[in-house]
């Protein structure tokens, strides 16, 4: 590990882990063409620094869910998305532990994570498509939560996957957005405390993961604006594009066993 490669997994972090090209396909694939991987413990701290990202720009909106827990007040509109954001943990929990080694199998596969893009660019292509309505409720809920358990798999994007599902489903795209964003905090930290392992800690230089987790927030934050700004704009279709275009450059380099 040095300062350059966790500046730059820092900012590969950081905008891959909220615009919907799936931050594991990339780290990924950077790891199998360039060998640029680092220890499960510097990941995790990366992922902190995304989920500091979440906190700074929702804080108003995590302060107020609190606030309903607290007080035990489940019938607003707070406490309501309290419990959406549980009823989506749990699908989202079953999938990630009865498939964690199929999923991380798939890592060493780029062939897997290239059409595992295709498929990411397919789904944003047609997920703003459809004009219904809806409001979140449980069954919404436990649909996005099933998603966020699909987008375990490389190459499959954990945002896309789940705002695009809420699009999908009808639901306002502020909303949708919203709800992703916020869901993504105990996923991820849910994810990282499963992987945590004491033994690695010697060998992650806490200069570097300071640095790693300062960069992915930074870069996170302003992803995170770029993303909702997107959203609002029903521009969401155009990351299909990136997602075609690096899935089929993977799957037809390794066909032609060019990568």
């Amino acid at each position: 590990m040095d300062i350059l490669q966790a500046v730059l997994l820092g900012i590969v972090q950081g905008i891959t882990e909220w615009l919907p090209v799936s931050s594991s396909g990339h780290l990924a694939i950077l790891q199998n063409l360039f060998g640029l991987g680092a220890p499960v413990l510097f990941d995790i701290m990366l992922h902190l620094g995304t989920i500091l990202a979440v906190v700074v720009v929702f804080w108003k909106e995590i302060l107020e869910i609190l606030k309903a827990v607290v007080k035990f007040d489940f019938t607003g509109e707070n406490g309501k998305l309290a419990i959406f954001i549980i009823v989506a943990m749990v699908p989202t929990a079953i999938i990630g532990f009865a498939f964690k080694k199929t999923f991380e199998s798939l890592f060493s596969n780029l062939t897997a994570i290239g059409i595992a893009l295709i498929i990411t660019g397919c789904f944003l292509f047609i997920c703003e498509r459809f004009k219904r309505k809806a409001e979140l409720g449980f069954k919404e809920s436990l649909l996005v939560g099933i998603a966020q358990g699909i987008a375990i798999i490389p190459g499959i994007s954990r945002s896309g996957a789940t705002i695009g599902t809420g699009l999908l489903l009808g639901i306002e795209k502020e909303k949708v957005a919203k709800f992703s964003f916020l869901l993504s905090i105990p996923a991820i930290i849910g994810a990282s405390i499963f992987d945590f392992n004491a033994t690695e800690l010697a060998s992650v230089g806490w200069n570097y993961a300071l640095i790693g987790i300062i960069i992915s927030a930074v870069v996170g934050y302003l992803t995170i604006k770029l993303l909702l700004n997107i959203i609002k704009k029903q521009k969401f279709w155009l990351f299909s594009i990136y997602c075609w275009i690096l899935g089929a450059i993977i799957v037809l380099g390794k066909v032609f066993n060019i990568l």
